[in-house]
């Protein structure tokens, strides 16, 4: 029989043939960390007396997570990153670069057939370039550091055909999210994900990585999407020689799921997980308190321009608070060069650092006691956002901006013109 993607991409990292089940240590290309995780990763290094890491130029670190500082302990975080990077060398992007998850994307540091590992959970967001990306646990990543490699246990693989086309006022964030219903928060626990079908390759780059980024939610490892034309050509403009990894044509899964997206209606996430997914149409005129578009799920250039649209020439409903965070510099410097800020400014929404901030609950935007927050996000536990007494409910970009407008849960169908 045949391999799957992720057997044959840690078959060569590891220099033996590997199968689902199988363990084995396997070079690791690329490691990074953000400032809610590096502090552990640090003191995992000092544990292990480890003065120095193995090679400083595959370690990236990110101040994402609260940027600007908003007190005074995360500032010492901040220092202390700052003078590690300085001393050994690797890369730190400083606060207002952006988030972790888009700017590893847009560096070119994520290619095909690569073992990527990330002290962040989302990290699989990078397998819409054909990567085997893990986020894993600080002490983990310290270990590749210190010696460039680390132990894997060879995830069973699960398939999922996207078919058909997406109506209107559909995107990615509601094909993820009829995953995540599907499967169940555990439904995928240690699995890999393959993703393919028609209704994928429709799909940008950027809307690809929406249903990536929220694999963990229903309990992946680690999701690839097989690299087409599109990822070929992305690398293309960048001069970069990659060498895609596929599936053999009799590579054995552990189940092929298919789904039809035609018929599919744009879904909402429900207090408090997010597998608690309903139809749009179930909630429709819930008022709620605080728009938020942003977060490595959905703040990128192309989800900006959804809102636009949206948004353009209409203002947000003066009972709710619209807050919108580019997922890096370079996004906000084309949503600035495309006329797309201004276009919020005047419509009453709050643009924010490029970063993490409010999904996370650290700092500029936490609700208060009671508060629902209709939010692009990937999570909606309970404290996601900082405050276990308010409600989190997740939507696209659309239905976000267009609820906002009308100050209660609204179709953007009825918006987009």
């Amino acid at each position: 029989m045949g391999k799957t993607i992720i057997e044959k991409i840690l078959s060569s990292h590891s220099g033996k043939s590997l199968k689902a089940g199988d363990v084995a240590v396997c070079k690791v290309d690329f490691c990074f960390s953000q400032d809610g995780t590096t502090s552990l990763v640090l003191d995992s290094l000092k544990r292990f007396n480890s003065a120095s890491i193995l090679h400083p130029k595959k370690y990236a670190m990110f101040i994402d997570h609260s940027a600007p500082s908003p007190r005074l302990g995360v500032s010492s975080v901040h220092k202390r990153m700052r003078e590690f990077s300085q001393e050994h060398k690797n890369k730190l992007y400083d606060v207002g670069s952006g988030i972790s998850h888009q700017l590893m994307l847009e560096s070119g540091i994520i290619q095909p057939g690569k073992v990527i590992l990330g002290a962040d959970s989302h990290t699989a967001t990078g397998g819409i370039l054909g990567a085997a990306c893990f986020g894993v646990g600080s002490t983990d990543l310290a270990v590749a550091l210190i010696y460039g490699r680390n132990w894997f246990k060879v995830p069973e693989t699960i398939k999922i055909i996207i078919k058909g086309r997406l109506p209107k006022g559909v995107y990615s964030k509601d094909i993820a999210l009829e995953i995540t219903r599907r499967f169940t928060a555990k439904g995928a626990t240690y699995k890999a994900i393959e993703i393919e079908g028609s209704a994928l390759a429709d799909l940008s780059l950027e809307a690809r990585a929406t249903i990536t980024n929220m694999s963990i939610e229903f309990g992946a490892k680690t999701v690839i999407i097989p690299p087409d034309r599109k990822v070929l050509n992305y690398f293309k403009k960048m001069n970069k020689k990659v060498k895609p990894v596929y599936a053999d044509k009799d590579a054995g899964y552990e189940r092929v799921v298919e789904i039809d997206v035609s018929k599919l209606s744009p879904k909402i996430a429900k207090p408090h997980t997010v597998d608690n997914v309903a139809d749009l149409e179930e909630l429709e005129g819930m008022e709620f308190n605080q728009g938020y578009i942003g977060t490595c799920t959905n703040g990128r250039l192309e989800d900006l321009e959804i809102a636009a649209k949206i948004l353009k020439g209409r203002k947000v409903h003066k009972d709710i608070k619209l807050l919108i965070a580019p997922a890096s510099n370079s996004v906000l410097r084309q949503a600035y060069k495309k006329g797309l800020l201004r276009i919020f400014l005047d419509s009453g929404a709050i643009v924010l650092t490029p970063g993490c901030g409010p999904c996370v609950g650290t700092h500029q935007g936490v609700p208060a006691d009671g508060e629902k927050v209709l939010s692009t996000a990937n999570r909606n536990f309970k404290g996601r956002m900082g405050n276990p007494n308010a409600f989190i409910y997740l939507a696209s970009p659309a239905a976000v901006a267009a609820s906002c407008i009308k100050g209660k849960i609204t179709h953007p169908k009825k918006m987009l013109v």
